[in-house]
């Protein structure tokens, strides 16, 4: 793991306590393209299910996670793919 997977798995961790977390890095796949950094780190997938996210519609989970990495988001991470479900919808 990199400091960065560390830190969103930490910070969605502490959020949203979930009772399933995947941070997945998934920078080679985007190598040479837009945001891409040497090194890695970069890109993400993030599956998580919490029950801070029962009845929230999808865009709100969404927002939430942002939220929550907002620091990553603006500065190292280029993109991040979210699937965020409540216990049960898995």
């Amino acid at each position: 793991m990199g400091a960065i997977l560390d830190a969103i798995h930490d910070k969605l961790t502490t959020a949203f306590q979930p009772t399933r977390l995947e941070v997945e890095d998934d920078s080679a796949r985007h190598h040479g393209h837009a945001g891409a950094r040497p090194g890695g780190e970069s890109h993400f997938n993030v599956t998580i299910v919490s029950a801070a996210f029962a009845g929230q519609p999808r865009v709100a989970r969404q927002r939430m996670v942002h939220r929550a990495l907002a620091e990553e988001l603006a500065g190292p991470v280029h993109a991040l793919s979210v699937q965020a479900r409540a216990p049960g919808e898995d």
